[in-house]
């Protein structure tokens, strides 16, 4: 027998201007201004420039020194329906710092490496059929290069989207044909292949290409397990060309879809703050394009003012009534909602800078302490969310170079004396001993344990692992020369 009940619960829902907050706090300098002249475009009460009244701007200059400057609640809290689980990344690996004279930090990107295949498709004697798949090819390349997607699950693709029957043979036609195109070694369906389109690229009548070329047909397991010795023995090779021919292998792109000779754009990431050291005192400033000048229209305020204290009997004046009204307060919240931003940006970086003083004022990697988004977000009473979405995308300049903030996050590392280090120190240490060791007989993740055990890291197998793999080093067996 079905019974019929009423539950009580509450519930907590983020309303819409909050989840606009939100965005607005994760965004960039350089994607706010876009994001403003959407705003300006969508709302004719919101216009650029100085309100004419005087009205509560926000610091855009703050002093630091480590005494805690004096906080100030928020305007708009959303704090509290955010939740712990709510982020991405919560111990925050960084990058490296940029050039020292650098004001903005630079992202080399490639130009569509599908448009530049597609561009020497069109080079090429094809008929219309061979075009279709070689088209439907290059869409099938992802973004290293490779081809993983079966020839007969392709087939079956062009057949349902083109209603075009296909064979095998006449696909692999077309990709021999593509297998040809800049750069080298595109279009591989393996790993193998990929290496094998290079070198066949190179002078066939060098000794150490033919032999290089061997191995890779031949070998091919072998060499991913650097069992040299095994190699050189099967081809019975003298060591200066067996070693020549090693080289040649190992200078082969395994990843050619991440570089291609097609002409470079270049992205530059704008700081959100920028940080002055006049004569020992820190002073932080905002990006001048985190504060644009925005006010409510005054033609739209009179319009509504007009409208309010006319009759409301008419039903499209109550219509224009409360559009012009819905307009208003939206350009005002977003109005609050930038200056908002500020103070959370600023209140942020100003407990970063306090709680790596140090290294603010001297620039020095070793002086950055043990630090993770709850330190932050329990200093200045915000949730571990918001610390995290401004950590995530912003960066400040220094004069020590600009730098992205989730640079300063990194777990803490016990030491003999019983202090904590910066996860970012023992890193710095762990590339060193590898860089130091005999390439001829590599630390294995045990050695490194014990040679950063006997430094006074306690630090264990695992973690010098995870550590190994963040800094991009192969294993031990995979570091080894001949």
């Amino acid at each position: 027998m079905q019974k019929l009940g009423l539950n009580q619960s509450l519930n907590q829902k983020l309303s819409p201007q909050q989840i606009q907050f939100i965005k607005l706090l994760q965004i960039p300098t350089a994607e706010l201004d876009s994001r403003i002249e959407e705003e300006l475009e969508i709302n004719p009460a919101l216009e650029e420039g100085k309100e004419e009244e005087s009205s509560d701007e926000p610091a855009q200059e703050e002093s630091f020194e480590e005494a805690p400057a004096t906080e100030k609640e928020d305007d708009l809290n959303v704090d509290d329906y955010l939740r712990d689980d709510d982020i991405q990344g919560y111990k925050m690996q960084g990058d490296g710092p940029g050039d020292e004279e650098e004001k903005e930090f630079t992202i080399e990107n490639q130009q569509s490496l599908q448009d530049s295949l597609l561009s020497q498709l069109g080079f090429i004697k094809l008929d219309e059929k061979q075009t279709l798949i070689g088209k439907q090819l290059i869409g099938s390349i992802d973004e290293d290069g490779y081809i993983r997607r079966e020839m007969d699950l392709i087939a079956n693709d062009i057949s349902f989207s083109q209603n075009v029957d296909v064979t095998e043979e006449e696909l692999e036609e077309v990709l021999f044909k593509i297998q040809n195109f800049d750069p080298a070694g595109i279009a591989a369906r393996t790993l193998q292949e990929c290496l094998l389109l290079q070198i066949e690229r190179r002078d066939s009548d060098s000794p150490a290409v033919l032999l290089a070329t061997r191995i890779l047909h031949e070998q091919f397991e072998e060499f991913t397990k650097k069992h040299y010795d095994k190699i050189q023995k099967r081809y019975e090779a003298p060591d200066d060309l067996f070693k020549e021919s090693i080289e040649i292998i190992t200078k082969l792109n395994p990843k050619p879809g991440g570089t291609t000779d097609s002409e470079l754009k270049t992205i530059y990431v704008i700081p959100d703050f920028i940080l002055f050291n006049n004569n020992g005192k820190l002073e932080l400033s905002l990006n001048g394009k985190n504060a644009p000048e925005l006010r409510i229209s005054r033609s739209y305020t009179e319009m509504f003012d007009t409208y309010d204290k006319s009759s409301k009997q008419d039903k499209k004046l109550k219509e224009a009534v409360s559009f012009v009204k819905q307009k208003l307060d939206a350009a005002k919240w977003f109005i609050d909602a930038i200056r908002q931003r500020q103070q959370t940006l600023l209140r942020v970086m100003d407990c970063i800078i306090k709680f790596q003083y140090d290294f603010f004022i001297e620039g020095d990697d070793s002086r950055l302490r043990p630090m993770i988004l709850k330190d932050i977000a329990d200093r200045i009473g915000m949730d571990i969310s918001t610390i995290s979405r401004v950590a995530s995308s912003k960066a400040i300049q220094t004069e020590f170079g600009t730098y992205p903030l989730k640079y300063f996050f990194s777990e803490g590392i016990a030491t003999d004396s019983g202090e904590d280090v910066s996860s970012r120190e023992v890193k710095q240490i762990l590339k060193e001993i590898i860089e130091a060791e005999n390439k001829k007989k590599p630390l294995a993740d045990e050695k490194l344990e014990e040679e950063l055990n006997n430094r006074g890291y306690n630090i264990a197998r695992r973690t010098v692992a995870k550590y190994r793999e963040q800094l991009n080093i192969p294993v031990a067996r995979l570091r080894k020369e001949i």
